[in-house]
């Protein structure tokens, strides 16, 4: 699981154009959006991609992205439960 977490945040920071982030910056347990990490749904879309594209994830009910999105934790142990 800490190695998913670890690549969502590479992975996250290069998709999200955030190179003034660092991957150690990001605690895996801090909301995305908010005042965790400040994420907006322009972003929110762009992770729903990357899960697609990168993991062969497609998110079928949209309010099932507020659970799956809450934190870097949410999603590596969504994707690890729905990996094909």
């Amino acid at each position: 699981m800490e190695e998913l977490i670890q690549k969502l945040k590479e992975e996250i920071i290069e998709v999200l154009n955030l190179e003034e982030m660092e991957p150690g910056e990001i605690d895996p347990d801090a909301p995305l959006f908010g005042e965790g990490l400040g994420l907006d749904s322009i972003d929110a879309l762009e992770l729903i991609v990357l899960l697609e594209k990168n993991y062969g994830i497609k998110i079928e009910d949209p309010k099932d992205g507020r659970k799956i999105f809450f934190s870097l934790r949410t999603m590596a142990e969504y994707i690890t439960e729905h990996q094909k």
